[in-house]
């Protein structure tokens, strides 16, 4: 079986490379089409191939709003190659120019999509276009139950829609934790929630944070109001200083808004053994509460969240069944899992 993967805009590139690497372990070719990345290097491609040329031009330019004058240009040539690809499935993970793919998704290879954000927050609000999209797919993937149940109230037809759990990214980074850190990581936007988990940190005595991500938004006044409660690792994060983060932390944090299904960021922290803390908005709550790994708090209830980072890092006990949660996540969460329910879904589809 000869599957292409496609990340046009390289949104998510972590995601892409595990993805691609694990289905090519359980045997499929796999061809991984995207752009290259901009914030940092790309995982080596393992077992399949790797093709960065979606936007051959645009991705070369530094400044923001000439690159996006290319990147339209150049766009609807683009996908087409994509669409004329020999292949049995086209899985697609974003769609970079929904306006313009609304009129170019046309092929006969059976078409899938991911929707990691269910509807992408620049073009959330029209409805219409998000629903004439989603018929252009033979199968819609989400990562929750409550992702699926959002689609299909949007519209979207019950019989298209496959639940596959998000897994975790499986990292074993030392534990140098001081019991009291909070982390709050992954780029820093405003759906995100940090002005919570900021007030939510300070209501805790002793308690620490430390944000680490790269800001999309001003985070000075927020720096200014947590004082010396808080450490500040800004700028895109590699690896290793992921995984430094993810070692220092006690547990980490996650107050966001309903604009997506799950959170790769919360997938790092669970696959690190840190348990969590978040708002119960998309599959945020569904995958913490299903294994025990941290705490659940109603959205918005800054005073609930405060609480639950209190209990965890006051009571040994209740860390100590959060860790074991976020352990039994990374057992049985795994890339190859979801490799073997993309295969089971493309067979269906040939």
């Amino acid at each position: 079986m000869h599957v292409v993967l496609a990340d046009p805009p390289a949104y998510t590139p972590p995601y892409d490379h595990e993805l691609a690497a694990a289905l090519a372990r359980a045997g499929a070719e796999v061809t991984l089409v995207t752009s290259p990345f901009r914030y940092g290097a790309r995982p080596a491609a393992d077992g399949y191939a790797l093709d960065e040329s979606f936007y051959p031009r645009s991705s070369r330019i530094g400044g923001r709003a000439a690159r996006l004058v290319v990147k339209a240009a150049e766009h609807p040539l683009a996908m087409r190659r994509l669409l004329a690809r020999r292949a049995d499935v086209l899985h697609l993970q974003w769609l970079a120019a929904p306006e313009l793919d609304v009129a170019l998704l046309r092929t006969r290879t059976p078409l899938v999509f991911t929707a990691h954000d269910l509807l992408p927050r620049r073009t959330a609000h029209r409805q219409r276009l998000w629903q004439r999209l989603f018929q252009r797919f033979d199968t819609i993937v989400v990562h929750s139950e409550r992702g699926g149940e959002a689609l299909a109230a949007f519209g979207v037809d019950p019989t298209k829609l496959r639940v596959i759990p998000h897994p975790v990214f499986r990292s074993d980074p030392p534990r140098r934790d001081d019991g009291h850190t909070v982390l709050a990581p992954g780029v820093i936007r405003p759906y995100k929630g940090l002005s919570d988990a900021v007030d939510a940190v300070l209501a805790v005595q002793g308690a620490r944070l430390l944000v680490a991500g790269d800001a999309r938004i001003p985070v000075d006044a927020l720096r200014v109001r947590a004082g010396d409660r808080a450490e500040w690792r800004l700028g895109y994060l590699g690896r290793d200083d992921l995984e430094r983060a993810l070692s220092e932390a006690t547990v980490a944090v996650f107050p966001y808004s309903a604009e997506l299904d799950q959170s790769g960021a919360l997938l790092q922290a669970l696959g690190a053994g840190v348990p969590a803390v978040v708002y119960d908005v998309g599959g945020l709550g569904e995958v913490v509460g299903r294994f025990g790994s941290g705490r659940v708090v109603a959205p918005g209830d800054v005073a609930g969240l405060a609480r639950a980072l209190e209990e965890l890092l006051g009571d040994a006990a209740a860390l100590d069944g959060a860790r074991a949660g976020a352990a039994r996540a990374r057992d049985e969460l795994t890339w190859d899992a979801a490799a073997a329910s993309h295969l089971a879904l493309y067979e269906e589809l040939m």
